[in-house]
């Protein structure tokens, strides 16, 4: 005999039931202690009570078994259908107010990107289409060692395909990134139109392509991000690129100095602004662009420039400086 009786559904016959039905055609009757093991059996009327003994169980006729079982399932498939003709008959109803849906091919206005293989086709995807522009915001360095030198390659080879065609690239970076190796590679092997500034803070990633699609994180991690084509959200979107651009400083292809503020250098002006906010170095570090152990050693600077003993007094002192003075 199989082992424990397992839960299972009204109409279904188990192992444990089936044998015990096929001991009760062999014996002839079973008890009705036998039966505990696998009520099923009972359940499903395949066992009845005896006639002249109750406490012992006869079989059901197995062809008698089976009309009955078969009429149960042809029953339960005509009320699916009838369910499935009510649920067609009310949704094509609501179909009819919300009017036509999407053609079939019609990409959506917003689509959620799963998984960085997918986000990266799907850029790479809308580049090979590109004919006047690609705009993008790189708010930190990207991917290292081998991983980070394919993704790098591909990135090179897809704009490169698209100066070919004779589109224009803007890139804004965050003024921490001016002199990393990678960016100056960039610069020097990219054949074409060209162009980064730089700030001292700039938003998240955002990949801009002829005005018309945009691409934007949707997570910490990378692994979800939003492809945009809904015309007023691309345009706000590139409205505000081209804004932060008027503020800034030159990089490539020629490069303009960053200005300093009452002596202090702009990288530590840019920290002591973040400072006065309340920011703690994670913070300052990750809005920056720069390591956190990078940051500790600017803001150990500023407070040596202004003679301050503690993180209290640093933030009094550069209030009292005046070097923020231009920022307010």
């Amino acid at each position: 005999m199989s082992g424990p009786h397992r839960e299972h559904g009204n109409d279904d016959l188990c192992s444990l039931g089936t044998d015990l039905y096929e001991r009760a055609l062999r014996q002839g009757r079973l008890s009705t202690e036998d039966t505990r093991a696998a009520p099923c059996v009972v359940d499903l009327g395949l066992l009845h009570p005896a006639l002249d003994d109750p406490t012992r169980l006869e079989p059901v006729a197995p062809v008698v078994a089976l009309h009955r079982l078969l009429r149960s399932s042809e029953e339960r498939i005509a009320s699916e259908r009838q369910r499935e003709a009510q649920l067609a008959e009310t949704f094509g109803s609501l179909m009819r107010i919300a009017g036509p849906s999407r053609r079939a091919g019609e990409t959506p206005p917003i689509r959620l990107l799963t998984g960085t293989e997918r986000i990266n086709r799907a850029i790479t995807d809308a580049v090979a289409d590109a004919s006047e522009e690609l705009i993008t915001v790189q708010p930190r360095a990207g991917l290292t060692g081998e991983r980070g030198q394919a993704a790098d390659a591909a990135s090179l080879g897809r704009d490169q395909a698209a100066l070919d065609r004779g589109c224009r690239i803007r890139t804004l970076y965050p003024h921490t990134m001016r002199h990393f190796p990678v960016i100056t590679a960039r610069c020097e092997r990219l054949k074409g139109d060209v162009r980064i500034r730089t700030l001292d803070e700039v938003p998240d990633r955002l990949v801009l392509i002829d005005r018309t699609v945009a691409f934007v994180p949707a997570g910490e991690d990378g692994r979800l991000a939003l492809e945009i084509r809904h015309p007023a959200i691309v345009d706000h979107l590139a409205v505000t690129f081209d804004r932060l651009w008027r503020l800034a400083t030159p990089m490539h292809p020629e490069a303009a100095p960053q200005p300093s503020h009452n002596g202090i250098p702009p990288r530590q002006h840019a920290i002591a602004a973040l400072l006065v906010e309340g920011h703690t170095d994670a913070v300052i570090a990750d809005r920056l662009g720069m390591n956190i152990r990078t940051a500790r050693v600017h803001i150990a600077k500023l407070a040596a420039t202004l003679g301050s003993q503690s993180r209290a007094q640093l933030g009094y002192l550069i209030g009292r400086s005046g070097i923020l003075d231009r920022e307010r």
